[in-house]
């Protein structure tokens, strides 16, 4: 028997081509080997087929509806991108837009205020609220087997993050969206796992950047060159 010839994965990420030559772009582009847009027409059409659904295709309508309305004057010709709403409004117009009612917050609990900030500003704008943070329960670290040497403060009984919790607690609430804010990397991946309702993120941790994490991508030929060479 022949062997069979393995594809090439998908590898969007080292594309070289400039976008408006790229095939996710314009029908007139093209793609490298392993192009996805080119390469797996089967999963694609699996894909597209998904958005039949009443509740996906609701959904994708309304993300793609308000993806456009983060830009301003698009009348204009010819038109030159001006985005115009922060993550947070363009949260609460899509939460409207979808006619949610009931939000819940996940956040952490080093972002407190930060969280006690965005429940004022959903609430400004209409929503019931409802708010968990991730050491809520007071869990131990013993429950998961944390040894003494992998606790943050050694030598006391350490609570866990419980983002199990937050979204089951969640769910119990019957809230219609999710929103994250600055669970670590992991647990926001639970949290994901175990809710019930489209949940999306504000912001992730990120300790060093000020929960900017792009601040280091930026940088990485620069100031945060160190974190291409994890070996050194």
């Amino acid at each position: 028997m022949a062997h069979q010839k393995k594809k090439t994965s998908p590898a969007c990420a080292a594309c070289d081509i400039s976008v408006p030559h790229k095939i996710c772009f314009t029908d007139q582009g093209k793609g490298p080997k392993g192009c996805p847009t080119v390469a797996y027409p089967s999963v694609l059409e699996t894909a597209n087929q998904a958005y039949a659904e009443s509740d996906v295709n609701r959904f994708a309508h309304m993300a793609s509806v308000q993806e456009a309305h983060c830009y301003a004057n698009r009348d204009q010709k010819p038109y030159v991108m001006q985005p115009c709403k922060t993550r947070i409004v363009e949260t609460c117009e899509f939460a409207k837009k979808m006619g949610y009612q009931r939000l819940g917050l996940a956040f952490c609990l080093g972002l407190a205020s930060e969280a006690g900030t965005v429940g004022e500003i959903f609430s400004d704008h209409g929503f019931e609220v409802v708010s968990v943070c991730c050491k809520a329960g007071r869990s131990s670290k013993d429950l998961i087997g944390i040894e003494e040497e992998d606790k943050i403060f050694r030598g006391t009984d350490e609570s866990m993050c419980n983002p199990v919790f937050q979204a089951m607690l969640l769910n119990r609430e019957n809230v219609d969206f999710n929103i994250l804010l600055g669970l670590c990397v992991g647990h926001d991946s639970l949290f994901f796992k175990y809710t019930n309702v489209p949940t999306t993120v504000l912001a992730v941790k990120d300790r060093v950047t000020g929960h900017n994490p792009l601040a280091a991508v930026y940088q990485a030929d620069s100031y945060y060159r160190k974190i291409r060479h994890p070996d050194l």
